[in-house]
């Protein structure tokens, strides 16, 4: 009998361990997927950011005069205010600075110096695959 109740202790004794082992794991894993839904709410958080300053940079390209009309007054109506424009994502933030310098040197060029034109359209180009929903034009 001594032998059985050996047994069963070394069995409780292991079961214990398991049970102990199972909370460590379920601690673990709770601890992991609340991290990645800190990681997945930050994205969020950047993601909203982003389309915020997006929707700025559209309502800028929507003032001022109509860019196939007159498409020089409509470049120097975009530089002061996208210069105004700050986001703390970095690529948005070179994107917008480019265009804004793209149109401060086609206006300088008075839309016809070749080189100005196309930094300009690079720049448009740029702001359009981050801001779809910008539509920047010349």
């Amino acid at each position: 009998m001594i032998t059985v109740g050996h047994r069963t202790r070394a069995r409780t004794r292991a079961g214990g361990s398991l049970a102990t082992m199972a909370l460590a794991m379920m601690a673990l894993i709770s601890a992991c997927s609340s991290g990645g839904q800190t990681a997945a709410s930050t994205a969020s958080t950047t993601q909203t950011a982003a389309q915020q300053t997006c929707q700025t940079v559209s309502d800028v390209l929507a003032n001022g005069p109509d860019p196939d009309a007159d498409p020089v007054g409509h470049a120097q109506a975009q530089i002061l205010p996208l210069e105004q424009i700050h986001t703390t994502d970095q690529t948005l933030s070179k994107a917008i600075s480019a265009l804004a310098r793209g149109y401060s040197s086609y206006v300088a060029a008075n839309g016809t110096d070749k080189a100005a034109t196309s930094a300009l359209t690079a720049a448009i180009n740029k702001i359009n695959a981050l801001c779809p929903e910008a539509g920047a034009e010349a």
